[in-house]
Order: C-alpha cells, then structure tokens, then sequence
C-alpha cells in the first residue's frame, strides 16, 4: 500500500499529515492551485485506504479525521505489536517446519508453498534465508528424488545452492 500511495504521489499525504493553510485574502493563481492540490492529495490518500479495506474495517475506519489516522489504525490492525508479530513469526515457523511435499505434489508446488511462508514469515520482520529454504526442501523430497538428492549433494557444495 505504500508502494502505491508513493507511486500516485500521495504518501507525504499520509506520512506527514501535513496541515493545509487557509488561503490568504487576494491569493495569486499559484497559491489557489498550491491550495487545491494539497487538499486534493489529502482527499486522494483517505479515498486510496477507503478503498482497500474491507467492508467491516471501513465501518473503523470512518471517522478517522486523517489518511495519518487511518493509516496508523491499520499498522496496529494488521502488524500488531512487537509481541503479536513474535507470535506470528513463531506460528508460521512451525508451519514451515511442519511441511512435507506430498507424492500428489510436484517440487514446484511444494516450494512455491515454503516461499509463501518464508514471505508472510519476511513481512513480519524476519528473515529466512535461502539456504534454509533449499535445506527444507531437500530434506523434505520423497523418496523417489533420492537419487536426486545424493548426486546434488556430490557434485555442489549444499550452502552455495540457489533456491531458484
């Protein structure tokens, strides 16, 4: 989201909460547009968080008086505090640890499924390496990729292993 408020020149909106002074008595044609199009980016930045959220957060959000105000209602909603995101990060941890590629699955599949953890895990502020991830992967393969497995194993040096 800050991406794009930052891409449609709308974050110092949000950022900064910036007051908009009252126009002067015979305002030159400069000063009118400077006016207009702070006001406007404002209005632009609280419609941008209006339209992201939810139908039941909205109903939150409303009588927020600043995109500021909304946009640190939904830091609290959806980062949480320190000690929420420890948890989270532990949750999906063991999530991640808990996964085994099924026989169904193709290697593909089933590391699309650690890279999506490995980046909720990313977003909260912790950082998997790839090295795990490969490491997670390898040790994880059925059977049938053994083979697979061992000539990896005999003709590279596992830590230097790309994900990709």
């Amino acid at each position: 989201m800050m991406a794009f408020l930052e891409g449609h020149d709308l974050w110092e909106a949000v950022e900064n909460d910036y007051e908009v002074a009252p126009l002067p008595d015979n305002p030159t044609l400069n000063k009118i547009k400077y006016y207009k199009e702070r006001i406007t980016r404002k209005a632009k930045a609280k419609s941008c968080l209006y339209a992201v959220v939810s139908p039941t957060n909205f109903t939150r959000i409303m009588g927020c008086d600043s995109a500021k105000a909304i946009w640190d209602f939904l830091k609290d909603e959806y980062e949480g505090d320190k000690k929420i995101r420890g948890m989270n990060v532990l949750n999906l941890l063991r999530e991640f640890e808990r996964q085994q590629m099924k026989d169904s699955e193709s290697v593909k599949e089933y590391s699309d499924k650690l890279v999506g953890i490995a980046e909720k895990i990313k977003v909260l502020g912790t950082d998997l390496k790839d090295e795990r991830l490969v490491y997670k992967i390898l040790v994880s393969l059925p059977e049938k990729f053994e083979a697979t497995i061992v000539s990896l194993e005999n003709t590279r040096h596992l830590p230097d292993i790309k994900l990709a």
